[in-house]
């Protein structure tokens, strides 16, 4: 356990970082589940459009370090690759 004033502020930021980073986290992955659902119910232009949001998401994750670039690349180019088998 933290002791020191400052060891307690930086626990305390890290716990209101690790959650705000968890909710960005879910967010992401859900607009990937959405696609996900799209592409299996056989919907090209629904998955084409969570696609689009997802993609942006993904981005803005990218942007604020909640994913890898390289991560949130393979992501989209596995769902665009299935959704163009549609």
């Amino acid at each position: 356990m933290a002791n020191s004033a400052g060891s307690k502020k930086r626990a305390r930021q890290a716990e209101k970082r690790r959650s705000h980073n968890a909710s960005l986290r879910s967010m992401a992955r859900t607009y990937l589940k959405k696609v996900i659902a799209a592409i299996d119910a056989g919907d090209k232009e629904a998955a084409q459009a969570a696609y689009t949001t997802a993609v942006s998401i993904m981005d803005k994750s990218v942007s604020k370090g909640i994913y890898t670039m390289n991560k949130a690349a393979r992501h989209k180019s596995r769902l665009s690759a299935k959704i163009k088998a549609l």
